[in-house]
């Protein structure tokens, strides 16, 4: 059922009527991109960091190996470039509009909660004594031996906000989102052996690893703040594909639920088809279809019963004698 394509679904012919379907989705989507926004523009908790937790804090400064920009280039863009090139080659929008939809929610609604759980724990990062102390002379209050810092304001605000990793939970919703994509484009669980096929869902997985990775040895995050976030984005990225699609091996596991939807509305096949009762006319004259079938299960009547013929005649007839002595 998955590889008949009944006809083709356009921008043109169905972009409106899907937009307008999903008018809502977009709506609330836009919402989250402004809650995340905000969380970034508050003050984080800044946990109290004491003298003697300074030796876990002292890694050097550097840059990003990965910059903050190229990561939604990474967890976004390719593969919303990979959804359009499947598009363009088999005309399905509704594969395209739920890919990038789907994406998008994956992505945003990790970026709510790490941001938000950023924000509440307040974990400094390995690097902090260098955000706190820019010069390298330390200052800590005599009673509390909490730090005093004196460098720039939002170089120690961003030293609060080590767990969990941004860049870890960002690449993993993404990408993760799109390893599930591709398991079901290419049916890797056809249950053919064609094991190389994993070769191709793993690069995303990879890269995505390879970005978090990248955030411990660049300093700016410890090796928990990274799986953490692996694991939120993870989550999310698997809950907005079952979303809109299928289980990858499911039979119809190629296309979104909607597409699945109008594909069996095109072919005839109604969904509640089994549950439709046919007239007494089409059970009488034993036309239609199931028409036979459910005429020979109708109760028999009293003819058939004492000539012990149809179905259950013989035990009926043998049951009615019995209840009359």
């Amino acid at each position: 059922m998955a590889d008949i394509q009944l006809s083709r679904y356009t921008i043109k012919s169905h972009g409106a009527k899907i937009a307008r379907l999903h008018m809502y989705d977009w709506i609330i989507l836009v919402l989250l991109a402004v809650i995340d926004g905000l969380l970034n523009i508050i003050e984080p908790f800044h946990r109290f960091v004491g003298k003697d937790m300074m030796t876990d804090l002292r890694y050097p400064l550097q840059g990003n190996t990965v910059p903050f920009w190229a990561v939604p280039v990474i967890g976004i863009v390719l593969p919303c470039a990979i959804f359009g090139g499947i598009y363009f080659k088999k005309k399905n929008f509704y594969d395209l509009h739920h890919g990038i939809l789907g994406i998008l929610y994956s992505v945003l609604i990790t970026a709510v909660i790490t941001d938000a759980i950023k924000d509440g724990v307040g974990r400094p990062r390995p690097d902090f004594f260098w955000r706190c102390f820019p010069d390298g002379k330390d200052l800590y209050d005599n009673v509390t031996t909490g730090v005093l810092c004196h460098g720039e304001k939002s170089v120690i605000k961003e030293g609060h906000k080590s767990f969990p990793s941004g860049h870890a939970s960002w690449s993993f919703a993404g990408l993760g989102f799109l390893t599930w994509y591709l398991t079901g484009k290419i049916a890797v669980f056809d249950r053919k052996g064609h094991i190389a096929k994993l070769c191709i869902i793993v690069l995303p997985l990879l890269t995505a690893a390879l970005v978090a990775v990248s955030r411990v040895d660049d300093y700016w995050h410890h090796w928990q703040d990274v799986f953490a976030g692996a694991i939120i984005g993870l989550t999310v990225a698997s809950f907005c594909y079952l979303q809109f699609f299928p289980y990858p091996f499911d039979t119809d596991g190629l296309w979104p639920y909607a597409y699945n939807t109008l594909q069996l509305a095109e072919a005839g096949i109604a969904a509640n088809s089994f549950s439709v009762r046919p007239t007494e006319e089409t059970v009488e004259e034993g036309q239609g279809e199931g028409g036979i079938a459910l005429r020979d299960a109708v109760r028999p009547t009293e003819e058939t019963v004492e000539e012990g013929q149809g179905r259950g005649g013989v035990a009926l007839r043998d049951a009615l004698k019995y209840d009359e002595n």
